[in-house]
């Protein structure tokens, strides 16, 4: 068992109303409250000078890197899902058909052009801005 020493403190009005409201919860005292506290503070104390300025700002970037994850996810099944459409409502063109394949390969042409011109240009098809559309 951890030998206990006995403190006395002084808490500003705020701070020990708050700590009686905690403290009246079932299974809550405190001591614990207050020792849970000073331990952290003192925990956080020694934490390096590095983590300390560049912590939070990390935990911003990992968080952001997650959202950006998570909407890749959601473009790239949307765009597989859109394929597999295409792919199902229309019927493959046969063998000897160069016309429709000189066609298709102007449309993809066209299409790659315009996705190039739209990425260098900065311009997304869907945002908040309407003349960006």
């Amino acid at each position: 068992m951890i030998e206990k020493v006995r403190h006395q403190l002084f808490l500003p009005r705020p701070v020990s109303d708050r700590l009686e409201a905690i403290a009246a919860k079932p299974g809550a005292s405190k001591s614990a409250i207050l020792a849970d506290a000073v331990t952290a503070w003192l925990d956080r104390r020694g934490k390096s000078e590095l983590d300390d300025r560049f912590g939070l700002r990390l935990d911003r970037l990992t968080a952001s890197l997650g959202r950006t994850e998570r909407h890749n996810h959601i473009v790239l099944e949307t765009l597989a899902l859109s394929i597999r459409y295409q792919l199902s409502i229309h019927a493959p063109l046969a063998e000897n058909d160069v016309a429709g394949r000189a066609k298709a390969r102007e449309r993809f042409e066209a299409f790659v052009a315009q996705v190039g011109r739209q990425i260098a240009a900065g311009r997304h098809t869907f945002g908040d801005d309407e003349s960006d559309r």
